[in-house]
Formats: structure tokens, C-alpha cells, sequence
């Protein structure tokens, strides 16, 4: 049986606890993860999105610089 919103619950939780749910969830990963581990659409995700960063150098941010200007924003 395949994992769903309705089979955890979380479909009954507000936004606000979702989200905390999603950062309990976040820092519960490792820091890094084995090659096997990561589906392979995954990679083909990557790949495709790399791609697109490359043949559009000056479009978009870093996530990081994203996260900073809304930190500094609030």
C-alpha cells in the first residue's frame, strides 16, 4: 500500500502543522545519502534542471541568496 496524505493523516493537520511537520521531517534526513537511495527520476529531475540553469546562466537565484533576502525582508 502506497504511502498517501489520507493513510498518515496529514490531510486533517492545518497548514501551519504541515509545515512543521515538513521541518521535523527535513532534519530527520542524513546529510548524505547513497547513489542507490535516490529514485531515478531523481537524477533524470536533476539532470534536466541542470541543463536548463546552464543554458540560462543570468536567470534565477541561488536558494540560498532566496533565503537570506526573505530573512532580511521579515
Amino acid at each position: 500500500m502506497p504511502i498517501t496524505l489520507e493513510s498518515l493523516g496529514i490531510e486533517r493537520l492545518s497548514v501551519r502543522e504541515r509545515l512543521e511537520l515538513i521541518d521535523q521531517i527535513w532534519d530527520s534526513l542524513p546529510a548524505s545519502v547513497e547513489p542507490q537511495e535516490v529514485p531515478e527520476w531523481h537524477l533524470v529531475e536533476l539532470a534536466r534542471r541542470r541543463a536548463e540553469a546552464e543554458a540560462r546562466p543570468g536567470e534565477g537565484r541561488p536558494w540560498r541568496e532566496v533565503l537570506e533576502s526573505l530573512r532580511v525582508g521579515s
